[in-house]
């Protein structure tokens, strides 16, 4: 009976800490303005967490009335390990992956939005636009696109407020192209398309999209089915504060990929 007990307060004491990590990294997110389904369904798992840590004694007394619901709470974790199995390997996919394909030349570069909160680059927007000025140097005669549209407690678009950080930074403006109406990767495709169509470069030109070391791959796969030819991908670092949540987004967004058909 000890040693019963003393395992169900191990397990306890898991679930708490745990469930106050995953809190407290989603508050710390949503502080700094990140808001989206990486940083909410954390915050979702470590509030389940403390609360079973503080209903302990309950819940295993309404387990042990019951053998189907004893049942149904194994499963239940089963399912869980195996999700965070899943998780695992997918994270394992994206830290393995490159973070750039080689191809011809570009034509032009299109950079993908990923948050603009209070009209200002985010962290993780930030390095996609420092890397598109690394790669605009490189390739000084191409046009650069810019995507996105105002986003979810955003003031500005996304589009607007990268070109004005490109512009502060030097890059000629005569080089930039503005797209502020798309809230999707495929937008961002799609409503590019033909202001590139303006600058004489088409789906079949060599493209290069700059977006997330996390996003490449799908992004990639998107551009293809939307009949992008030749699209190749460089992929910026993502700061390591929002890594894994940014990773969590993007394995609900490669399944839901799947799902609707978008490569």
């Amino acid at each position: 009976m000890t040693s019963h007990r003393a395992g169900l307060d191990w397990r306890r004491l898991l679930a708490a800490v745990v469930g106050a990590l995953l809190v407290a990294d989603a508050l710390y997110l949503m502080a700094h303005r990140a808001f989206n389904f990486g940083v909410t369904l954390p915050l979702a798992i470590g509030a389940a967490l403390l609360l079973l840590a503080v209903k302990w004694h309950a819940v295993h007394r309404r387990l042990s009335t019951s053998q189907a619901l004893r049942r149904l709470w194994r499963a239940g974790w089963i399912a869980a390990v195996a999700w965070l199995c899943s998780v695992a390997v997918f994270f394992g996919v994206l830290a393995r992956a490159n973070p750039g394909s080689v191809g011809q030349e570009p034509r032009a570069l299109l950079v993908l939005g990923s948050g603009a909160p209070g009209g200002k680059a985010s962290p993780v927007l930030a390095a996609r636009l420092d890397l598109a000025l690394v790669q605009a140097a490189k390739y000084p005669t191409i046009p650069v696109a810019v995507s996105g549209g105002v986003g979810f407690g955003e003031t500005l678009s996304e589009g607007r407020v990268m070109g004005d950080y490109l512009r502060a930074r030097g890059l000629d403006a005569a080089r930039i192209v503005q797209e502020e109406e798309s809230d999707s990767t495929q937008d961002n495709l799609r409503l590019s398309l033909p202001l590139l169509l303006q600058r004489g470069v088409s789906a079949q030109d060599p493209i290069q999209l700059v977006t997330s070391d996390f996003h490449t791959l799908r992004a990639q796969r998107i551009a293809r089915r939307a009949g992008y030819t030749q699209v190749t991908a460089a992929g910026a670092p993502t700061p390591l504060y929002v890594r894994y949540n940014a990773w969590l987004r993007e394995y609900f967004a490669f399944i839901s990929g799947f799902v609707l058909r978008e490569y």
